[in-house]
């Protein structure tokens, strides 16, 4: 799974580099811009990739909590 989010990330960075809409003068919806359109579906992807990174690919001994006994700290 970690290998197909890299591959994710990986696309979000290509796709990011958007050349072809600079000089496109296209209107999304009648108001937005295509370009702005198409960062605004980049920044929803990328929220989606982050949101999957953080349930799929972190690491859960990260998040455990050590006792006191184990850490040796004094109250």
């Amino acid at each position: 799974m970690k290998t197909v989010l890299w591959i994710l990330i990986a696309f979000l960075i290509v796709a990011h580099q958007d050349f072809w809409n600079w000089n496109d003068g296209t209107l999304v919806l009648g108001f937005i811009p295509i370009g702005l359109a198409y960062h605004m579906g980049i920044s929803m992807g990328a929220g989606i990739v982050w949101f999957l990174m953080c349930n799929l690919a972190w690491p859960r001994h990260l998040d455990e909590i050590e006792s006191d006994e184990t850490t040796g700290a004094q109250s």
